[in-house]
């Protein structure tokens, strides 16, 4: 049987392909590229440990935009800081917008997590997290972070240190739903089963991310790029369930009471 890293390198095989016909294919039907997102203004403070706050408002929407006709994305991911675990940016340049949709399986050592990525609306955010799944970046991995009540229930992981302060020694830009140039931090929603990228300020994303289990309200700073099948809400409704142990924050935000780890991503 192929060992992981085979199936890692084929996969990769495959989508660089797919990638590559899709780019040449662009070219030829005179499809521009969309611009990058613009730096975002933010009100409420946020950490420099990648842990993100609430805004307790009360003016809830989240217009879903349409999704964006095909073509290509430039997407740069310039060096910051240094990288938990190490590791080569992903490709920069003109990417793909299509396939709409990249499927993903997370395997942890509570369940199975199925992810939809949105390659559409958040292109350079799925080209990141599908080039670190590939080499390994997320694998034997430990989720760091869980909040419960209130207005944010989520599952942050994507740091090799497990500290809520490592990332790949990389960065870029926000995507879908922060706007350029809108300094509202009115929450909206990122309802149960949101993907979403955590950062530390306007356009600082890098590896974590976080899962929500439970709708919650959030300012619009963070990208959303995919979201999580039934059985995938059903391994963080058990996680969720095993409880938190209390950190800095308080009682309903801290660590996972019962480890949560990272066995491998991998595209379907």
């Amino acid at each position: 049987m192929p060992t992981n890293e085979q199936r890692r390198q084929t996969a990769k095989r495959k989508l660089e392909r797919q990638l590559e016909n899709r780019a040449e294919r662009a070219r030829k039907q005179r499809i521009w590229a969309i611009s990058g997102v613009a730096v975002v203004a933010v009100v409420a403070a946020v950490a420099i440990t990648a842990w993100f706050a609430i805004n307790k408002g009360d003016k809830p929407t989240d217009q879903a935009a349409p999704a964006p006709s095909a073509g290509e994305v430039e997407c740069t991911y310039p060096a910051a800081g240094s990288a938990a675990k190490k590791v080569d940016p992903p490709r920069s340049g003109k990417i793909p917008n299509t396939p709409a949709q990249i499927s993903m399986s997370m395997k942890t050592n509570q369940g199975n997590i199925g992810l939809e990525l949105d390659n559409a609306r958040a292109t350079c955010t799925v080209n990141s997290f599908v080039s670190l799944a590939q080499k390994g970046f997320f694998d034997n991995t430990t989720c760091h972070r869980i909040t419960g009540g209130g207005q944010l229930s989520v599952l942050q992981c994507g740091d090799p240190t497990g500290t809520g302060t490592g990332g790949p020694g990389y960065q870029f830009t926000d995507e879908y739903p922060v706007t350029p140039g809108d300094s509202s931090s009115s929450p909206i929603d990122y309802p149960a089963g949101t993907l979403a990228m955590a950062n530390s300020g306007p356009n600082t994303n890098g590896s974590q991310f976080f899962m929500v289990y439970a709708d919650s309200k959030l300012p619009p700073n963070y990208t959303k790029f995919g979201t999580i099948d039934k059985t995938g809400l059903d391994t963080l409704a058990k996680i969720a369930k095993n409880g938190i142990k209390p950190g800095a924050r308080g009682s309903s935000d801290g660590e996972p009471a019962q480890e949560v780890k990272i066995i491998d991503l991998q595209l379907d």
